[in-house]
């Protein structure tokens, strides 16, 4: 699973110890490092206690995304939330044709 290198990561990157992490999990060091290692599996309680001590989105943690902040749907307005479910029903090709489509008329309007 990708988590672990990231868990390690903004641990590392946050100049903490395992220990202090295990602590706000309410755990050992000794469990919180085989997180880390791979040897344990991270609860989903615990990985979202991690995204919101690093403030992180949980599709960062799990390595789907590299950006640290993810995307959330439930911050899109309606009209977008309307043409998310219209491409949807598009084919790939026509997926791409409405992309190039909607950066031509983007660039038009500059």
């Amino acid at each position: 699973m990708a988590y672990y290198p990231r868990i390690r990561d903004l641990r590392e990157d946050s100049d903490k110890k395992q220990a202090e992490i295990a602590e706000y999990l309410g755990t050992t060091a000794q469990y919180y490092g085989a997180y880390e290692k791979g040897a344990n599996e991270l609860s989903f309680e615990r990985a979202i206690a991690l995204a919101k001590y690093y403030n992180v989105s949980l599709d960062y943690i799990a390595g789907l995304t590299n950006d640290k902040h993810g995307f959330s749907y439930s911050d899109l307005t309606k009209e977008q939330k309307n043409l998310l479910r219209l491409m949807e029903k598009l084919s790939p090709d026509e997926k791409k044709k409405t992309v190039s489509l909607l950066k031509a008329v983007i660039d038009m309007m500059k």
